[in-house]
Parts: C-alpha cells; structure tokens; sequence
C-alpha cells in the first residue's frame, strides 16, 4: 500500500505563454523523468504532444505526467493557457488537490491567468505562486507580487527574493533559512552553490523574513503569543504554520525563478512536498443524487473504502480511447468490472496505464489519490462517476460553459459525410465544450465552440487526424415568424371538373397565442354545418403550414386557430378538401392578420476589468442590447444583458480587443422577441437573394 501523504496532485495553469508547458518540462527533467529537455519554442515539449500544440506554440488538451521528488509521488497536469480552452484547466482543476499558479515576470498577472486563477477559487484549490522568466528584460519580481495583490486579491506570502535581475539574474535568496541558492551560466538545474546572503540583500532579506513569519504564525495563537514576546518559532513549526495557511488559501507561498534557465525549480519542487496538501487533507466530493442535487454524503479519499472515481477526461489517439480517470476512494485490480452511475452500466477495466503525456506504463493496481487511464471503455464521458457495483453513488458533476460560436461545414466531397460523422463523434466525447447539431431549417451541420479559435482547431483536426476537408460557411440565425392581431376570415375550395368535385368552406378567428404554444385549435361549429369528422382535417391542414411563413418562409411560433362555421356538400366534401381549405386560410389570412419576424434573443453574461465597463456598455447598447444588471467584483464587473444573436458575431474578438484580453462572455438563449423593421427588412431581402441563387 502506498502511503497517501506522500501523493501530490498538481496542476501548473497560466496565461498563455507565462511559461507553464517549460515549467513542466523542468519538473520532468528534475525528476529523473525525462533526459532530455524539449523546448516549447521547438515543438519538441513533452506534454504538448498534438500537431497543433508543436505549431503554434500553445497547450491545447491537459496532459498528465507522473514524476517522484524526495520520495513523493507528484501528478502534474500541465493546462492550457488561451481562453478558448479553459474548459481544459476547469475539469483539470476539478480533480487536482493543489496547483501552481505561474505568472510571467515581465507579462505580469495577464487576463487569462486572472481567469484560472478565478476557477481555482471557485474550485477552492490550494495553490503556489511561481514567477517565471525573471531573466527577461523588463522582469520585476516585487511588481508582480504587487499585481497579485491588486488584480486577483490574493494574499501572496514571499518565501525566496531574486538575486538580481534580466540579464543578472543568479539565484534566490531562500527566506526561511536565510541562504542564496546560485547557479552558474551552464544552464543545468544541478549546477548549483548554497551561499550566504549577499552582503548589499541582508536588510531586504531580513525585512521579508519577518514579514513571512509573522503571517505565518497567525495560523496558530500560541505561536503568535510566543512570537510577540521576542520568542522565534523552530522551522518546523513555521513550516507548519505556512502548510496550514495554505491548505485553508489564507496566502499563496510564492517563488520565483527562470524555468528556461533552470533557476529556482529545486525550491519550488520543495515547496509543493511541503505545503501544498496530498489528496487525504482536501475537503472530500461532495455525493449528489440523479438530479445533481447534493445529499451531504462526501466521498472520503481513503484506500480501504469502496471504489469511487471521476472521468475527467476522454482522450482517442493511436492506442485507442483513452479515459483519464481520477480516483477518490478505494482500490482498482486490472480485470475488475465497475459500475458508471450515469448511465447505470458497468464497465470492465481491460487495460489501466500510468501517463507520461503521451508515453504510457501498464499498472495491474490502482488507488486512492491516482489519477490514471483507462484503456477501452465504452461509454463514459467526461464527468461520469465510475463505482464499485455494490455501492452506487455519483460525485458532484462538472458543469460546461455553453459554447458561443457556431458555424455551418459540409465535407467537400460525397463521401466524406460518414467520416466526418464518426469523427465528430469521437470529438464530442473529447471536448464537452464542443457542440454540434443538424439545422432543421438548412440541414447544415453546425459546430459550436468557445471561440473563433477552437472551432478554427477543431476543423484542422478534422481534416488532418481524420482527413475530413470541410468547405465553412457562415453561421445563419435562425429567425421565427408569428401574427399580432386578431383577425375574422373566410375561405372556400371549390373544384370541380366532371364527376365528383371538391367542396370545403370554413369560418374562422385567427389570433396571437399564448408565448411558447406553438398552434392550438379549437372549433365552435354547432349544428353541423362542419361535420366533426372533417375538423381535424383543419386542424391538420393549418398545422402543416406552420413551418413556412408569410413573410421570409421562417417557422410560425404561437398561433390560435378557432373554427366558427363552414359549409359542407353531401357528395362533394372530404377530409382533404377540408385540409386544402385550410392550407389557403393560412396563405390568405397570415398577412392579413400583421405576420412579423422574430429573432433570437441571448442572455448575455459578460466580464469586464472595471476600467473597460463604461466601453462594453456603450458597445453593447449599440448591438441593440438592454443591460439587466452589474455586479462588482473583486477583479472587475459582470455585466448581464440581452442582445439579439445577430448582433453577437465576432463580439469575442470585440471584447478582448476592449479589453485588452481580459473580458469574457457567455450566452445562451432567453426568447424571441419581435425584429426592428430595418432588420427585418434586411433579413427578407437576404432570403429573397438565396432564394433566388438556388
């Protein structure tokens, strides 16, 4: 059995660009468990395995890796940084036991490190602050603990100063222990000396010291007491004091360093052993029943209790489908048949693999505190609960942002309907934040998605994973049509040419109905002057217009239709003659009674740094939208509104450019509302246009 204290689960998130997937690559290499280093700027890093992440530079999935430091075992999950994936650090998050939140020293706190740093307080993870690149030009260590403090409202606890700075930086001084760390220009991590406090750093260092411990030892009232009457704690005590501090996000113990350079990493491997929490000192999952609601039950991290885990993550590459998996309680054997509660399946665990970003170990056992693979399953997803078959349970679900951006594809050619089909699928299974629908309208396939560049990402898998070529089109809006006023009216089919004939008349009212109902009919015919049989004839024929409007052929919403009287020939009327009545009623009276267009309205949540509110208001209001409400945070306000959907377009590029990268938005549908004539007009003349082209 392995000792669970000695288990650290981490993620290393960011901004993009900070330096996460290098900062990685260092741990690794530390570790043992990689030879040679692989440079991002290379394409050569070895978390960031796919085609597109060597291209451009970025981290695009999670990647887990497994490594050991002074007989600890880590799991380190290196994330994304740009906002379209953010979904990948949320769900990484959600599994983790503590993080490193690594910030550029010259970039600073950027926009998006703001946002990770905003999901791992909702998430309530602990954390460690390293500031990376400090040999950049324009690198200030103590401005950016500054910014941590301003932008993100965090409470930052400074544990080493730098020695030097840009082109001088050596080493760091570590607080604690009052000794420089100094590496030479080899650039290798072992390359070090233990020194003395440099002579011109000792006020500085002695000035941040006591800072350090006085924060520390607020975390215990006895030591506090002894501290004020001139008394300093041991070290194991202020260590002590400061893993309590950060288990509970009193403060973030905050490093600094060059993880290009190999400067720093020693101390910060150090610090995640010492003081981030292993997985028994995390507050454990909630349980929730089928509805997601929770039951109070929580999904205590121990080894001899049953079997509970998390898929986080669905992952299909040459080997097959991958499910990571990480698990919160009891033990796994490879062979041993489990229960999905999501689907009320079980699931047989073929193959487990323990992860070296894409290089993988067979395990036959897994416990408490993994996170592994699992080769084959058939039908998990991500944020599925996996269970011992006896004692079913479901651990709190993830929940998904809904994406913001759609476009329509067609493959290029016939036969690449199938294939891209399948391909889809299995990428909708990788990606919850990765939506696709059919138009009923257009029969289009839409992919939707978290930003321009996500779907940009998703159409390149397609063609060069699974060489589906694609043509892309615009995305179309799907607009409605209804009535605003009630209207009496009288229609009759006649037809008559030889034998018997064709006779149907009827008198009806036709009004707005109630919102959300579609069509309700009704009849007040007595007397017989439309016999009964022939009413749902009406009913039916009326119905089967409603999906072509008058106006611009978009679907009909909320329409009552109440049969008054009619006239029927003993030998001539039918059912279908009856239907043909009401198909011209339509045709007829829809004009007649003010048929408009609607469209749809979103509900609009939008994150803006304070200084840019007054700018996304105002662009805002000029996409027609009404603001609903603010509500001030600590890092900016969140502004709710509706805007019609037409107007959202290329809004996300709008906003990070208003922002400066900072702001953020979701959306999702409210209600159709009517359109302004103009839009209107616009919108017929389109449709006229493509009708015509066909």
């Amino acid at each position: 059995m392995t000792d669970l204290s000695k288990y650290r689960n981490i993620g290393i998130f960011a901004h993009v660009d900070a330096g996460k997937t290098t900062t990685t690559e260092r741990i690794l290499k530390l570790t043992g468990k990689i030879h040679k280093i692989g440079e991002v700027h290379d394409g050569e890093s070895t978390t960031d395995f796919m085609e597109q992440e060597a291209e451009r530079g970025i981290t695009i999935q999670s990647a887990a890796v497994s490594c050991f430091w002074n007989d600890h075992r880590f799991n380190v999950i290196d994330t994304p940084g740009h906002v379209d994936f953010t979904v990948e650090v949320y769900r990484s998050l959600k599994v983790l036991d503590g993080g490193v939140g690594v910030f550029c020293g010259s970039g600073g706190v950027e926009p998006q490190s703001e946002t990770n740093w905003r999901y791992a307080n909702e998430s309530e993870v602990a954390r460690i602050i390293f500031v990376n690149k400090l040999d950049r030009m324009g690198a200030d260590f103590l401005r950016v603990v500054k910014q941590t403090k301003d932008v993100l409202a965090a409470n930052p606890l400074v544990m080493v100063l730098p020695i030097g700075i840009e082109d001088e930086f050596s080493g760091v001084v570590d607080l604690l222990t009052r000794k420089a760390w100094v590496w030479d220009e080899s650039g290798e991590a072992e390359n070090y000396k233990i020194e003395d406090v440099p002579a011109d750093m000792v006020e500085l260092v002695e000035e941040y010291r006591e800072m350090l411990i006085e924060t520390a030892v607020e975390q215990d009232d006895d030591l506090m007491e002894s501290y004020m009457e001139g008394e300093e704690p041991s070290m194991e005590d202020i260590k002590r004091c400061i893993r309590t501090g950060t288990r509970t996000m009193a403060f973030f113990p905050t490093y600094c360093g060059s993880a290009f350079k190999n400067k720093g990493m020693q101390l910060l491997l150090d610090a995640v052993v010492d003081y981030l929490p292993n997985p028994v000192e995390v507050d454990p999952q909630p349980l929730t029943d089928e509805e997601g609601n929770e039951t109070g039950e929580h999904a205590i991290v121990a080894i001899d209790e049953p079997f509970k885990a998390l898929a986080f993550k669905i992952m299909d590459d040459r080997f097959g489908a991958l499910t990571f998996v990480r698990i919160y309680s009891g033990k796994i054997n490879k062979g041993d048949t489990i229960l999905n509660s999501f689907t009320g399946k079980t699931e047989r665990v073929g193959r487990m693999v323990e992860m070296q970003a894409d290089e993988r170990n067979e395990l036959d056992y897994a416990q408490a505190g993994d996170i592994i693979a699992i080769v084959g399953m058939k039908n998990v997803q991500t944020g599925h609960t996996l269970c011992d078959i006896k004692n079913p349970c479901t651990l709190e679900a993830m929940v998904f942002p809904e994406p913001v951006i759609s476009i329509a594809v067609a493959p290029k050619d016939k036969g690449g309907s199938e294939k891209m089909g399948i391909a889809i699928g299995k990428m909708i299974a990788e990606d919850p934040s990765f939506r696709v629908e059919t138009d009923e309208d257009s029969g289009e396939t839409i992919l939707k998605g978290m930003g321009e560049l996500h779907l940009d990402i998703k159409v390149d898998i397609l063609k060069r994973t699974y060489g589906v070529d694609l043509i892309v089109g615009e995305p179309q809006v799907a607009y409605r049509e209804t009535i605003t006023k009630e209207i009496e009216d009288s229609y009759t089919h006649k037809k008559q040419s030889g034998g018997s004939g064709q006779f149907g008349k009827i008198d009806y009212v036709i009004r707005p109905g109630e919102q959300n109902t579609g069509f309700t009919f009704s009849s007040k015919v007595v007397g017989g002057n439309v016999p009964k049989e022939f009413w749902p004839a009406v009913e039916k024929g009326f119905a089967s217009m409603m999906d072509t409007g008058t106006v611009a052929g978009f679907p009909v919403l909320d329409v009552e239709l109440e049969l008054t009287d009619g006239a029927f020939h003993a030998v001539d009327s039918s059912a279908i003659a009856f239907e043909i009545a009401a198909k011209g009623a339509f045709r007829q009276s829809m004009p007649k009674a003010g048929a408009q267009l609607l469209e749809p309205i979103m509900n609009v949540d939008v994150f803006s740094p304070d200084d840019n509110v007054g700018d996304v208001i105002g662009d805002l209001n000029r996409r027609r939208g009404m603001i609903k409400d603010q509500m001030a945070g600590v890092t900016g306000v969140r502004i709710k509104a509706d805007v019609p959907l037409s107007e959202m377009f290329g809004y996300i590029g709008s906003l990070r450019t208003m922002t400066s990268g900072r702001g953020q938005f979701s959306m999702e549908f409210a209600h159709y509302a009517p359109c302004p004539n103009s839009v209107a007009e616009k919108v017929i003349a389109e449709v006229k246009e493509r009708e015509a082209k066909k």
